[in-house]
C-alpha cells in the first residue's frame, strides 16, 4: 500500500522539506465527538473504517460506536433505532488498543493541520512504562499498568518501531516486571535507562473478543394470567408484536406460596436460547399455584416461537424507488486510473451509465512510468 512507504519531499528548488517520512499515512477516522452533529445534519447509517482490518478491530470499533450512538438515542427523545433489540457488549471497548495511528475528525468543522501519522504507518499502541534496564535475554521494565504472557511490547528507536511479544512476564516489585522476549531485538540492547515503553497488544483484553464478545436481544414483556384450569401467556415483543398462548390443566395452589410465584418469574424469564429478553414480568393469577417446570418450560417455548412467526408476519419490507427511466448519463465518457476502477462490478456500473473507455485503477500495475497519485 502507498500509504504504509516512506518518501523525501522536495520543493520545486530540489530541497528536502520531509525525509523519509510517510507522508501519506493518515490518522484514524475519529468521528465520536461529532455523532451528535453528523445525526442532526441527517446522517442515519454509519460504517467504520474496516478495510484490511482484523476481528477484533472490527468488534472493538463497532462497540466503541454502538455504546455511543446509544447513550444518545437515549438522551434525545427524537431518536428511534432502524432495527430491534438492544446489545450487551462483554468487553470494555477502547479505540486505542487495536489499530490506532492517532485520531483526527480531518475538516468535519475547520480544516486542521494535525492530520497525519508521518513517523509510523504501523500502530504504537498505548505508553505503558519505561525500559529500566536491558540484559542478554530478558529487560526489566517500570510499567503503570499490570503485563501479561503474550503481550505485545514496542519502543520507538529513530523513529522506528522495535517490538517484541512477551514470552514469560515476571513480577518483581510494585509496578515491576521482567519480560522475556519470544525473541530479543538486537535493537533493543541500544537503548538507554527510561526509554518509553509501549503495548500495542494487551494479551488478556484481546482473549475477550476471541469469544462471543457481544449479543444482541429483543425486549419482551411477559404476563401470566388465568385459574386453576387454564393459563394464559401473553408475550409482547418491543415492537408492539403480542401473542397469546394458553395451557390447559390442573394447577393447584402451591403449599409455599413465596417460592411458587418465584419459580414462576423466574422459569418465565429463562428466555437464554432465544432472540430475547424478558424486560418485565407480571404474574396475574388468582394464587400462587403449582406448575411442573417441565410443563412452564414447554408453555414458554411454545410462546417464544409464536412470537418469532408474529413478529415475521408483521414485519412490512420498505419499496424501493423506481428505477430513473431514461438512466442517468455519467458526465464523463473516459475515466482515468484516478476513478481507482479495480473490478469488474466497477466496470459495469460505469459502462451501463455510459462511460464508454475505463482505465484500471493504480493497484492493477498497468500504468507506466511516473504518476501523481495525490492531487
Amino acid at each position: 500500500q502507498a500509504c504504509r512507504l516512506p518518501y523525501t519531499l522536495k520543493d520545486d528548488q530540489g530541497r528536502v522539506v520531509s525525509y523519509e517520512k510517510h507522508l501519506l499515512s493518515m490518522k484514524d477516522n475519529d468521528q465520536t465527538a461529532n455523532l451528535g452533529a453528523l445525526i442532526d445534519a441527517g446522517v442515519r447509517s454509519f460504517k467504520i473504517e474496516g478495510r484490511y482490518k482484523d476481528m477484533s478491530y472490527v468488534k472493538n470499533i463497532t462497540a466503541h460506536y454502538r455504546q455511543m450512538l446509544d447513550a444518545i438515542i437515549e438522551e434525545r427523545g427524537d431518536l428511534t433505532r432502524a432495527s430491534s433489540g438492544r446489545t450487551e457488549h462483554f468487553f470494555v471497548p477502547s479505540t486505542e488498543k487495536t489499530f490506532h495511528r492517532g485520531s483526527t475528525d480531518y475538516f468535519v468543522n475547520a480544516r486542521k493541520g494535525d492530520i497525519g501519522a508521518f513517523d509510523s504507518p504501523k500502530f504504537i499502541g498505548l505508553p505503558v512504562g519505561e525500559v529500566l534496564k536491558v540484559a542478554k535475554d530478558h529487560l526489566d521494565v517500570a510499567v503503570t499498568e499490570p503485563l501479561a504472557n503474550g503481550d505485545g511490547l514496542n519502543v520507538m528507536i529513530k523513529r522506528e518501531v522495535v517490538g517484541f511479544r512477551a514470552n514469560t512476564v515476571e513480577k518483581t516489585g510494585e509496578n515491576q516486571y521482567r519480560v522475556w522476549p519470544n525473541e530479543m531485538p538486537a535493537d533493543l540492547h541500544k537503548i538507554r535507562p527510561h526509554h518509553p515503553l509501549n503495548r500495542n497488544l494487551d494479551h488478556n483484553w484481546q482473549q475477550a473478543l476471541t469469544k462471543t464478545s457481544s449479543e444482541r436481544r429483543v425486549a419482551v414483556d411477559i404476563e401470566l394470567g388465568g385459574w386453576q384450569e387454564q393459563l394464559i401467556l401473553t408475550l409482547t415483543s418491543e415492537e408492539g408484536v403480542s401473542i397469546t398462548h394458553t395451557l390447559d390443566g390442573q394447577f393447584d395452589e402451591a403449599n409455599n406460596a413465596e417460592k411458587a410465584m418465584s419459580n414462576l418469574k423466574d422459569g418465565l424469564a429463562k428466555l437464554g436460547q432465544t432472540l430475547y429478553y424478558a424486560r418485565d414480568v407480571q404474574i396475574n393469577l388468582p394464587g400462587a399455584l403449582f406448575v411442573p417446570n417441565s410443563l412452564l418450560n414447554q408453555f414458554r417455548r411454545e410462546a417464544a416461537d409464536m412470537l418469532d412467526a408474529a413478529r415475521l408476519a408483521s414485519y412490512q419490507r420498505g419499496s424501493r424507488k423506481p428505477v430513473a427511466d431514461p438512466a442517468p448519463v455519467y458526465p464523463q465518457t473516459h475515466l482515468s486510473f484516478l476513478a481507482n476502477v479495480y473490478n469488474q462490478k466497477a466496470r459495469e456500473f460505469y459502462h451501463r451509465y455510459g462511460v464508454q473507455l475505463i482505465d484500471a485503477a493504480y493497484e492493477a500495475h498497468e500504468e507506466k512510468g511516473e504518476v501523481p497519485v495525490m492531487i
